[in-house]
């Protein structure tokens, strides 16, 4: 229990003492950055930018979170192998099986294009077929004419 506790109060003595040491730690931050403001003004604009509100005092670490690097165009190794997705992958490779069975298909290799050859086959033949009988009836009917004219 808290009750019946008196409160303590700093001494003015050490109140003083204390402000007296920030004052000259101040004060000699103040001259480190006077000598070398123009190193320090590189260095900060080159790290982070200035935080603000509270964003200063309290440090945070998320683990998550990836900073984004920019690289110079010297870096940049334009030889080196462009890494794909699964989706850039799979795409190209649905084209390349796509051009495969074409090429297939056009020699006459897959069992579709055996289908369509044997079809094609019997259509040619029923047409061939058609032809002569046309060809017969042709034939008949001007012999008969050639006949009723005798």
């Amino acid at each position: 229990c808290l009750i019946g506790r008196g409160k303590q109060f700093s001494n003015p003595e050490e109140i003083d003492r204390q402000m007296k040491a920030q004052r000259e730690k101040e004060e000699n931050e103040g001259a480190e950055r006077g000598s070398s403001s123009e190193s320090e003004e590189e260095s900060s604009s080159d790290d982070e930018p200035k935080k603000k509100g509270i964003e200063g005092l309290i440090e945070i670490e998320n683990p998550n979170r990836v900073s984004q690097k920019s690289k110079k165009v010297v870096e940049i190794d334009v030889n080196a192998p462009k890494e794909l997705s699964r989706r850039e992958r799979e795409e190209i490779e649905k084209q390349k099986a796509k051009e495969r069975y074409m090429k297939l298909h056009l020699e006459g290799k897959t069992d579709q294009a055996r289908a369509d050859l044997a079809r094609l086959a019997i259509i040619k033949k029923q047409r061939e077929d058609a032809a002569r009988k046309r060809d017969e009836l042709r034939k008949e009917k001007e012999a008969e004419e050639a006949k009723s004219k005798r």
